[in-house]
């Protein structure tokens, strides 16, 4: 009789094609063969086809299982973007790539979930380093290196570890300003950058549990801030039938028939699997957090940090950029001005969230507070363009990385908090939380010094 098995073990043994309900057997450490349902690459796939090309291959082998999406650096802003955007759009026609998603469709990791490109239970490995996103749909998703993709381009397969699970229980229930930004970066200062190398993070609790999907998103996304190779959320009813949806219209089949092919897909680990250790935790310690730069793992109460002038604000990512961290932005903003001497930058994840944002009337508000809105994509998160900082500028941003340099100039600085602290530092100037604007609503900024009107 097989021992009980860890999510990792059962999603590796079934994309390996070994027999899951002996998935026990697989010790942590144990090289698979696997072949991902998913390789996933975005404005790297130019590169990834210039390694690819040394296999002397005429044809990819998997075309059906490869997904691109321009996203990074979107649209185009110099002429040698716009040429790594042309060759990825001829090696797509060429090779007949389906899955393709060309300028503004938005970020790779919020599409893929939105066209259920991967379902529950499934393997996707993606050229960038926040795959383990996927983990909140119940998918085991990790990074690899270009040169691997490009294995997988030429093979369909590639060889992958086992990884040691760890388990992070939130146990309560959080309190009413306190978001799955604030739950990661409190965990991962808590625990350490470095706390889950190479392991799967399997995250539940009632705090988790009862998080939106978007937080879920959020909160899977940012495990990659703490070296998680993968990352796993138990996809509930909620996550079933979102998947359900948006896998009945991309193939055209009843909700009900999309429905059941999801639950044959859901694989859950076993309470009494063995894991390398179980951490929990008290919901109700968590508050508002602002992680200062250099480093994703030193995150402080809002509090400590009121006297930080904010020169530019960034909401979005594939961290913070959905619909429910455009609400509350719209919520912070509406009927207030961003400061004087203040730049806010809104950037939605995807094309769907910037249609449904603008459905429901929060684009026009969140615009007459003074907010600059991006193409949908990744924007400034890496430096490339929409939103470079100079020399000395500080960035409040809801992105996961703030490391020197991250947005483009390693003499400027990057704090990271929820999507409601980023915007109501826009609108103080400096950073705060909603609740400090709340006490005070007509704070404004003159002469870089926050003052009441």
């Amino acid at each position: 009789m097989s021992a009980p098995a860890t999510f990792a073990q059962k999603a590796l043994a079934r994309s390996a094609g070994r027999d899951v309900s002996v998935a026990g057997d697989l010790e942590p450490g144990t090289l698979l063969t696997v072949r991902p349902h998913v390789v996933l690459s975005h404005d790297n796939s130019a590169a990834i086809r210039e390694i690819w090309l040394r296999f002397e291959q005429e044809r990819v082998v998997i075309p059906e299982r490869i997904a691109i999406t321009l996203d990074h650096a979107v649209p185009a802003p110099t002429p040698a973007h716009a040429e790594n955007h042309r060759i990825i759009r001829d090696f797509v026609a060429e090779q007949g790539i389906a899955n393709f998603h060309d300028v503004g469709r938005g970020i790779c990791h919020q599409v893929h979930s939105e066209e259920a490109a991967v379902l529950p239970g499934q393997l996707i490995l993606g050229a960038d380093s926040h795959t383990p996103h996927f983990g909140w749909l119940g998918a085991f998703g990790a990074g690899v290196g270009r040169s691997e993709v490009a294995v997988l381009w030429a093979t369909g397969e590639l060889w992958l570890q086992v990884p040691e699970t760890i388990r992070l229980v939130l146990e309560g229930s959080l309190g009413s300003d306190v978001t799955a930004k604030d739950v990661a970066l409190h965990l991962i200062s808590h625990l350490g950058a470095d706390f889950a190398n190479y392991r799967c993070v399997e995250l539940s609790g009632e705090a988790v549990e009862a998080l939106s999907l978007d937080g879920r998103a959020a909160l899977a996304n940012m495990m990659a801030e703490m070296g998680a190779k993968a990352s796993f959320v138990a996809p509930d009813e909620a996550v079933r039938r979102f998947v359900a949806r948006r896998l009945a219209r991309r193939l055209g089949v009843t909700e009900a028939a999309a429905l059941q092919r999801v639950e044959e897909s859901v694989l859950l680990s076993d309470s009494e699997a063995e894991v390398e250790r179980t951490v929990t935790l008290s919901a109700s310690e968590i508050e508002p957090v602002v992680a200062r730069p250099p480093r994703v793992d030193d995150a402080v109460p809002v509090s400590e940090l009121r006297e930080v002038t904010v020169d530019q604000a960034f909401v979005g990512t594939c961290t913070n950029g959905r619909l429910e961290d455009l609400r509350a932005v719209r919520d912070v903003v509406a009927g207030r001005r961003v400061a004087r001497g203040t730049r806010f930058l809104v950037v939605p994840a995807s094309s769907e969230v910037l249609a449904e944002a603008t459905r429901r009337g929060w684009i026009g508000e969140i615009l007459a507070a003074g907010v600059h809105l991006g193409t949908p994509g990744c924007g400034p998160c890496m430096g490339n363009h929409l939103g470079v900082l100079a020399a000395g500028e500080v960035c409040i941003s809801s992105a996961n990385r703030n490391f020197r340099g991250r947005m483009g100039n390693p003499e400027s600085e990057v704090y990271l908090a929820s999507p409601a602290v980023v915007a109501a530092s826009a609108v103080a100037g400096r950073i705060v939380s909603p609740r400090e604007l709340e006490r005070d609503p007509q704070e404004r900024r003159e002469d870089g010094r926050a003052v009441a009107s």
